[in-house]
C-alpha cells in the first residue's frame, strides 16, 4: 500500500495553518508534516526548456517584464510536470515531504521567496493566495509553484485535488486563468520562438524535419535530397541534436523524439 501524501503546511498565521491542516488531516491518504526542518536543502531542479528560456532572456530590445513573462511561460507550458531532482541529504530522523501547501495574502516577494526556498528542496508547491491574476500566475510559476488556488475558491475538495495532483506530478490552475496562459503561450511562440526557428520542444523545425526522415529510414543523402540540404548540413543538424541532448547517435535521437512525443 503506498504511503500517505506527506504535506507540509506553511502559512503566515497559525489560525490559517490550523484550518488547512484540519481540512487535510482527516483524509486517510494525507499526512500533515509540521517540522520546518523536513524541507531538505538541496539544489533546485530545472524544469524550463533550456533553449526556450535562453531565447526569451536574450531577445534584444524587449522590455524586462516581457522577458520575464516569456521565461515563466516557457516553464508553465512544459506540461506543468516539473522534472524534480529526488531530495537528498535529509536531516536524520526528519520526515520526508511530498508536497508543500503554502498560503499567503498575495504573490509578493516574500511569498515568491518562500516558494523558491521550498522548491529548491525538490518539493512541489501548491500556493493558495487571496487574489490571483495573470501576472501573478507567471511570477508564481517562475518561482516553482505547480498548483495555484484562490482562497475564496479553496474548498477542501479543490485543495485536496491540487495537493494530490502535485504529489503525482500534475499541476492545478483556476479555470479562468487558462485563457491568459494560452495567450501568453501564443505570444512566446510567435514573438520569441518562431523568429528563431524554435518550438516549445527545444528543437527547431529543421531539426524535427530531419529526425522525421531519419525515423522513416532515409540515409543522409536521401534526407538532403528530400529537404534540399547538403549532406554536410544534415550531418551537422544531427550532430547538434545529439550533442545538445546528450544522445549517442541518430537512432538514439529518434528514440528520444518519439519518447517525448515530438514525432
Amino acid at each position: 500500500m503506498p504511503h500517505p501524501v506527506r504535506v507540509l503546511v506553511r502559512t503566515s498565521d497559525p489560525i490559517t495553518q490550523a484550518g488547512l491542516a484540519a481540512q487535510l488531516g482527516g483524509c486517510p491518504d494525507i499526512e500533515i508534516v509540521t517540522e520546518p526542518s523536513a524541507v531538505p536543502a538541496v539544489p533546485a531542479a530545472s524544469w524550463r526548456v533550456p533553449e526556450l528560456a535562453g531565447a526569451a532572456a536574450a531577445s534584444p530590445g524587449r522590455p524586462l517584464a516581457d522577458r520575464r513573462t516569456a521565461t515563466a511561460t516557457a516553464g508553465a507550458i512544459a506540461g506543468w510536470r516539473p522534472e524534480r531532482t529526488p531530495p537528498t541529504d535529509r536531516a536524520e530522523g526528519a520526515p520526508a515531504v511530498d508536497v508543500a501547501l503554502v498560503s499567503a495574502e498575495a504573490v509578493d516577494e516574500d511569498t515568491l521567496r518562500t516558494v523558491r526556498e521550498i522548491q529548491q528542496g525538490g518539493v512541489p508547491v501548491v500556493l493558495v493566495v487571496a487574489d490571483l491574476d495573470g501576472h501573478d500566475l507567471t511570477a508564481a510559476v517562475d518561482a516553482g509553484a505547480v498548483g495555484l488556488l484562490r482562497r475564496a475558491s479553496a474548498t477542501p475538495e479543490t485543495v485536496l485535488t491540487a495537493v494530490r495532483g502535485a504529489a503525482a506530478g500534475d499541476g492545478y490552475l483556476p479555470p479562468d486563468l487558462l485563457g491568459p496562459l494560452l495567450r501568453q503561450v501564443r505570444q512566446v511562440s510567435t514573438q520569441v520562438l518562431a523568429p528563431r526557428g524554435l518550438t516549445f520542444s527545444g528543437l527547431s523545425e529543421r531539426e524535427l524535419a530531419v529526425l522525421r526522415l531519419v525515423s522513416e529510414g532515409l540515409d543522409t543523402r536521401e534526407i538532403g535530397r528530400r529537404l534540399c540540404y547538403s549532406e554536410r548540413t544534415v550531418k551537422n543538424v544531427l550532430q547538434d541534436v545529439t550533442r545538445r541532448f546528450g544522445l549517442r547517435n541518430r537512432s538514439h535521437a529518434v528514440a528520444y523524439a518519439f519518447r517525448h512525443g515530438l514525432l
